[in-house]
C-alpha cells in the first residue's frame, strides 16, 4: 500500500463511521447472503460482534499507517479465528462483504481509487492473517 491509498482508506472509513451500526449490520447481511454456512460461526444475538467488528475496523484503518503496530493483533485474531471454525477460503468472501458494505455505506463517494485502496489494504491484512493462521503456503 502507498500513501496515497493509506490516506483514501482513513478518509472513506472517517466517513462510515458516523453509520458504524448500520455499516456493521449490512455487512453481516451480505456476508450471511452470500455464505449461509458461515453464521453458524457468530452468536444468534450479533449486537457486541457487530461492535467488535467496527472497532476492530477502526484499529486496522487508524494503523495502517504504521502497520507493523497492528500486525501483532491481526496475527491474534486470526489465530482466534481458526478455533471459530473460519478457513482461508473466507477470506476472499470476507473481502466482498466488505467491500460491497463500503460501497453501500459510502455511495458517491465510492471511487475507483477508493475500491482499489480498500481492495489493497484487504489483500495486504487477509494475506498476512491467513500466512499467520495456516501459513505461508496458505496465504498464496
Amino acid at each position: 500500500m502507498n500513501p496515497t491509498q493509506i490516506n483514501l482508506v482513513q478518509e472513506s472509513f472517517a466517513k462510515v463511521a458516523p453509520i458504524s451500526e448500520q455499516a456493521a449490520t449490512l455487512f453481516y447481511d451480505r456476508l450471511f447472503e452470500v455464505a449461509p454456512a458461515v453464521k453458524v460461526m457468530f452468536p444468534a444475538d450479533m449486537k457486541e460482534q457487530r461492535k467488535k467488528l467496527m472497532a476492530t475496523l477502526a484499529v486496522v484503518v487508524n494503523g495502517l499507517s504504521h502497520l507493523e503496530s497492528v500486525l501483532p493483533a491481526a496475527s491474534a485474531l486470526a489465530k482466534r479465528h481458526v478455533s471459530y471454525g473460519a478457513r482461508p477460503e473466507h477470506y476472499p468472501v470476507v473481502g466482498g462483504a466488505l467491500l460491497w458494505t463500503l460501497e453501500k455505506g459510502l455511495g458517491e463517494a465510492w471511487t475507483a481509487d477508493v475500491a482499489d485502496a480498500w481492495t489493497a489494504a484487504y489483500g495486504t491484512l487477509s494475506g498476512y492473517m491467513i500466512s499467520e493462521a495456516y501459513g505461508a503456503q496458505a496465504a498464496e
